[in-house]
């Protein structure tokens, strides 16, 4: 064995601010002074290895000096205090409308994850993707125009499409924002969305013709618009890799996601 000494490429206070939210959290539940295996700031430090080098929770359990099942149990802590922090949705798009914003934009990505099981309703596994050709969790993100991320969706398995994930979990918020002044630009895979959201035009299924003129400009502009805002997933993803494959429960994809956005946020 060769010991070394390593550096966590996490900004300070991001760590003190999971830390502080994790005392919080042990103050709520009366735990005992002295009564656990390591410090808030230390449990925030491992929950945040984890966040930004997706390794094994053995092994960063082992270097902790606390057990894999403490680890586990630090781990699922952290995600849930994290997520808790997360806005709601409606303050998100309010806040959208006294900054000024013109629109917001509206994204899914599939994040890997471990295979399941589960069916859906045809029978086939519900988390098994066609689309990626593996198994994965579909999260929607919400982005402003310069592709900060705003806001993510709880997790549907990767079999859903995003038309299906959004009505779920999007358009009972956007539709009011879009009614008082918020429009929502999406990709085509949002086609047939409804009054407020924007995706590209197509040419009618029964009639082979081109696009006119008018309608290429619109889709041009549509797609460089809403280039910006596509960003978002790819930010969160890089930053917190642990999201580019998951290893836990696919059930806890959306919680990891919306913790990635909290600590996204406490970077800045």
């Amino acid at each position: 064995m060769v010991p070394y000494s390593a550096m966590l490429d996490v900004p300070r206070h991001a760590v003190e601010f999971l830390a502080r939210h994790l005392a919080a959290h042990r103050r709520m539940l009366a735990s005992p002074k002295g009564s656990r295996a390591l410090t808030p700031f230390h449990q925030a430090l491992f929950a945040l290895r984890w966040f930004r080098e997706a390794g094994p929770v053995q092994s960063l359990a082992r270097d902790a000096g606390i057990s894999q099942a403490t680890g586990y149990r630090y781990l699922h802590e952290a995600l849930d205090v994290l997520a808790d922090q997360a806005p709601d949705l409606h303050r998100v798009l309010r806040q959208c409308r006294q900054q000024g914003m013109g629109h917001v934009v509206l994204d899914g990505t599939l994040i890997a994850c471990d295979r399941v099981a589960g069916t859906n309703e045809a029978g086939n596994d519900a988390w098994y993707s066609g689309k990626a050709k593996h198994f994965a969790g579909n999260v929607q993100f919400l982005a402003a125009p310069d592709g900060t991320p705003l806001w993510v969706f709880d997790v549907e398995p990767g079999s859903h499409h995003d038309l299906t994930c959004a009505r779920i979990h999007a358009f009972p918020a956007l539709y009011p924002a879009a009614v008082q002044g918020l429009p929502t630009l999406a990709d085509a895979g949002y086609l047939g969305a409804g009054i407020g959201i924007h995706t590209p035009l197509r040419p009618h299924p029964d009639i082979p013709s081109p696009l006119t003129s008018d309608n290429r400009t619109h889709n041009w502009l549509l797609r460089s618009t809403r280039a910006l805002g596509e960003r978002a997933a790819a930010e969160l993803k890089q930053r917190w890799r642990a999201l580019k494959h998951v290893t836990l429960s696919p059930s806890r994809i959306g919680a990891i996601a919306q913790a990635a956005l909290v600590l996204n946020n406490a970077w800045k």
